[in-house]
């Protein structure tokens, strides 16, 4: 038995395959999913999902920037501001912009709290594009 997994963004469907797990970036923390899971609704913060596809199959990361997931009846959809999947994202450029990000929350002024809120989901954005392409976090 297998889960339906669909991943939605504004712009595209970035999975709808079936798969044996998933797990998922929610706000408090990792969850995963396997076939005949309660109902669930959940907000998801931005992150690395990991979907495995079948139980000979490795794990395939894709990048999510928050959102929402709903498991029912072995469904699982997402939706989500923005997804990338990390066999689709360049590891040296995703290397330089995590860095950059990095930088640029490190050299926020300490009462500058917007300017923070602002680095900090840069910061995020960078990170979960750097782990899915393959760069240790």
């Amino acid at each position: 038995m297998t889960l339906t997994v669909r991943v939605i963004s504004p712009d595209q469907t970035v999975w709808d395959a079936p798969a044996e797990e998933v797990i998922l970036p929610s706000t408090t923390g990792q969850l995963g999913i396997l076939t005949g899971h309660a109902p669930l609704l959940t907000a998801l913060d931005t992150g690395v999902m990991r979907v495995r596809p079948s139980k000979n199959q490795g794990w395939i990361p894709i990048a999510l920037m928050g959102g929402f997931a709903e498991v029912e009846a072995d469904e699982v959809t997402i939706l989500v501001n923005g997804a990338e999947r990390g066999d689709k994202i360049d590891l040296e450029e995703a290397r330089v912009a995590f860095n950059q990000a990095q930088a640029r929350l490190n050299q926020v002024p300490a009462g500058d709290r917007q300017a923070q809120i602002q680095a900090n989901q840069a910061f995020k954005r960078a990170r979960a594009r750097f782990q899915a392409a393959g760069g240790m976090v």
